[in-house]
């Protein structure tokens, strides 16, 4: 039987890429829900193209355009955040490919595992703000959590057939961004033109600029803790800027496994949505003749401090790690928008962490409601400055 899928955030990177993945299968997906925040041209075409049983547009204002757009169509259209979370209960759903950006993404991942439905995840943010809750809440549903992340995908297939044995370390790479090897004297006067100018990947400009600050690893970091149940000293980043080996694991003999491929996001997607078993595909190929060398390097804590702020975040637990998600994408943004410069990202993070109160959060509420004070804290640190 076809597998059906639901794809939060269709209309992103990641989501556009799945449905490129599930066009090329026709045999083994169905598309059964599409959702997108603000998209609604995208998301319209979308719906015609691969006739999905519902889709839901969050932002309300868009509502009646979409409904209207798809009146001669067979497919339900829902709008608004409740109506994301509800959809996903429908029993005609088999998988949720969560492709949404940041915390936004979190409420629907945890209904949906609460719902039994399998998760392939692109949200890092579900489990950096609140790992232990959705990883608790999974076992005890009996739902698997499947990586799409290139690096935690890498991981996932090296330790096919390994999950007996004991990992002694996670080693996960980095290309280095736009500004490997550059030091903070250099980085002061950087624009987001330079910072979004990646030199492998093509991502969303939040992602973007999360590479250029070197956060995205540690982000993942946070996400591979969870995702294998690896404390974070376990766990070391190493700068790899041909992105071919996308990441490793050492077991406790010494070995090493990686997995190697061309930086693709379609293949680390169609593997998530297929698994546990491999589909032909006509993606582009990986050849030695092509990369005569491949490098490693150390990361530069000194110059990238965000890489510090997410292992101290990480060891802290509680809320630190949801308080450095909160402040990041709010202080990304800023930069986006010009009002803070490249190295003000850093300092806004950490300022949050200093000043907003430490807690546990025992439910998902208690984890927004750490998410809304660190906006709240940093709009007005905005403002008064």
């Amino acid at each position: 039987m076809k597998r059906r899928i639901a794809i939060l955030g269709s209309t992103g990177s990641i989501g556009v890429q799945a449905l490129e993945v599930i066009e090329h299968l026709p045999d083994l997906f169905e598309v059964e829900v599409l959702t997108s925040f603000n998209n609604a041209e995208l998301l319209i075409k979308q719906a015609k193209k691969f006739n999905p049983n519902a889709v839901v547009i969050v932002n309300n204002e868009a509502y009646l355009y979409v409904k209207e757009a798809l009146r001669d169509d067979d497919i339900k259209v829902y709008a608004g955040e409740k109506a994301l979370c509800e959809v996903l209960e429908m029993s005609t759903i088999d998988m949720v490919l969560s492709a949404i950006v940041g915390i936004a993404g979190l409420r629907p991942v945890y209904h949906a595992i609460k719902h039994g439905k399998t998760i392939a995840l692109a949200n890092k943010e579900t489990l950096v703000v609140a790992g232990e809750l959705i990883t608790k809440t999974a076992r005890e549903v009996g739902v698997n959590i499947l990586p799409i992340d290139s690096e935690h995908s890498a991981i996932f297939q090296s330790l096919a057939g390994e999950f007996h044995n004991p990992i002694e370390k996670l080693i996960i790479t980095a290309s280095g961004g736009p500004f490997r090897g550059k030091k903070r004297d250099f980085l002061r006067n950087v624009t987001k033109n330079d910072a979004l100018n990646h030199p492998v990947w093509s991502m969303g400009n939040k992602i973007t600029i999360d590479s250029a600050t070197l956060m995205n690893k540690g982000l993942e970091m946070i996400e591979a803790k969870w995702l294998f149940a690896i404390p974070e000293e376990k766990i070391e980043i190493v700068i790899h800027p041909q992105s071919i080996i996308h990441s490793l694991v050492q077991f406790e003999d010494g070995s090493l496994k990686a997995q190697l491929g061309l930086p693709d996001m379609k293949l680390p997607i169609q593997y998530a949505l297929t698994y546990p078993h491999r589909a032909s595909n006509t993606f582009p190929r990986f050849s030695f003749n092509d990369y005569a060398t491949l490098t490693f390097e150390t990361p530069d804590y000194d110059t990238f401090s965000c890489l510090n702020l997410a292992f101290n975040a990480s060891k802290t637990g509680g809320n630190a790690p949801c308080i450095l998600n909160a402040a990041n994408e709010m202080a990304v943004q800023n930069f986006l928008n010009d009002k803070i410069s490249f190295l003000e990202i850093e300092k806004n993070i950490e300022k949050a962490l200093e000043e907003i109160p430490f807690t546990t959060p025992q439910t998902i509420d208690e984890y927004y409601e750490s998410d809304h004070e660190t906006r709240l804290f940093l709009n007005k640190k905005m403002n008064l400055e």
